[in-house]
């Protein structure tokens, strides 16, 4: 699964031990759990982030910096829930890629984009066999080691708000549409660059009878891996939610002295829903990221001390499933966020959801109607 299956360095364990340790376990509860998972969670994202970027393109007023994030992180999401009708597929036929090489670079293309694309250059880059390819490696990582656009976006959208709240005089020109449209353009330039090197490199394998995507079993990489993707962990995870929860406690305390000071002024709908805002997308940060980079961390450090077991492997395998999964189930809950900061996207869902209970009603009183005449 995504940068799961790409972050073990056993280039010290014997061939056999490779080939003897099959990671694949639990595939009877993998094939049944996985395809409904990302059915729902192709659902809701296809239709919430397709809802949105729809409003949002349509609304008459000039786009602001907010909303342009939004977009840009809407995008984000519906670009990776292209990938999922194929990785779908792929759980059903137990783990077996009937697209061919082609598309299963693009959906592993996809994929990295919405996880760590920095981690698939790991791949495809850290081998080194000397000091010379040791030092090109760790060049890289420091080119690439930034996070994907979910989280990118997330942040842009805390510092935004931030900047409009506790400073609404300064910095403002940080907050001009000119501004935030070429910080979208290097996010999406950076991670272009990141995951370009997977389209020179076939993803599929032979194992067991069966042609894999996107799925690793002799966990090559280089002696320096580990403390590479910790690094990573750091870089991508913790410094982002450093200053998203930042973000948050300075419009806190902000929200609090202005309510002191006029309890009008800081009980506006405004200043709420900024706050609401960045609440829901540090919420969103801890439930869907948190578990993830935690398992890679605590796996990566262990296994700096001694090689992982064939038990080890496998259960990490385990965990990434369900961690990663977790992790992209973030697209389902950016709707929400959504909801909160676009009043045409909330006045919109509720539109749709009061029409929905309405022809609900009006089909049902039909049947009754129908019913009681005929009888």
């Amino acid at each position: 699964m995504a940068v799961g299956n790409l972050t073990l360095d056993s280039a010290e364990l014997s061939s056999s031990n490779q080939s003897g340790c099959d990671v694949f376990i639990y595939q009877r509860a993998a094939v049944v759990l996985f395809p409904i998972f990302y059915s729902v969670v192709f659902i809701i994202s296809a239709c919430g982030n397709s809802l949105v970027l729809y409003v949002i393109c349509q609304r008459k007023q000039k786009f602001n910096s907010t909303s342009i994030y939004l977009v840009n992180l809407a995008l984000s999401d519906t670009l990776f829930t292209l990938a999922l009708p194929g990785r779908i597929t792929y759980y059903i036929r137990h783990y077996d890629w009937p697209f061919g090489d082609l598309l299963c670079r693009l959906t592993t293309l996809l994929f990295f984009a919405n996880t760590y694309a920095g981690f698939a250059v790991s791949q495809y880059v850290c081998r080194p066999k000397n000091i010379y390819k040791v030092v090109e490696c760790f060049v890289l990582f420091h080119i690439f080691i930034i996070c994907p656009p979910g989280i990118g976006f997330m942040t842009c959208i805390s510092l935004d708000r931030y900047l409009a709240m506790v400073h609404p005089h300064r910095l403002q020109c940080l907050r001009s549409v000119r501004v935030v449209r070429r910080v979208c353009c290097l996010v999406w330039f950076l991670v272009s660059l990141q995951i370009a090197p997977l389209l020179f490199r076939s993803m599929l394998h032979e194992h067991h009878g069966r042609r894999t995507c996107m799925e690793y079993f002799n966990f090559e990489g280089s002696h320096f891996t580990p403390y590479v993707l910790l690094l990573a962990c750091a870089i991508s995870f913790y410094c982002p939610l450093v200053v998203i929860t930042g973000c948050y406690a300075k419009i806190n305390l902000k929200l609090r002295a202005a309510a002191k000071q006029n309890s009008i002024t800081g009980r506006s709908r405004r200043n709420h829903r900024a706050n609401t805002i960045i609440f829901l997308i540090l919420l969103t940060f801890l439930i869907c990221f948190s578990p993830y980079h935690l398992n890679v961390m605590q796996f990566m450090s262990r296994k700096i001390h001694h090689q992982p077991t064939c038990e080890e492997l496998r259960a990490f395998k385990v965990s990434l499933q369900i961690t990663v999964s977790l992790m992209n189930f973030n697209c389902c809950l950016d709707p929400v966020i959504y909801f909160f900061a676009i009043k045409t996207y909330k006045k919109r869902v509720l539109s749709l959801f009061k029409d929905y209970l309405y022809t609900s009603a009006a089909s049902s009183k039909m049947t009754a109607e129908n019913s009681s005449s005929n009888t």
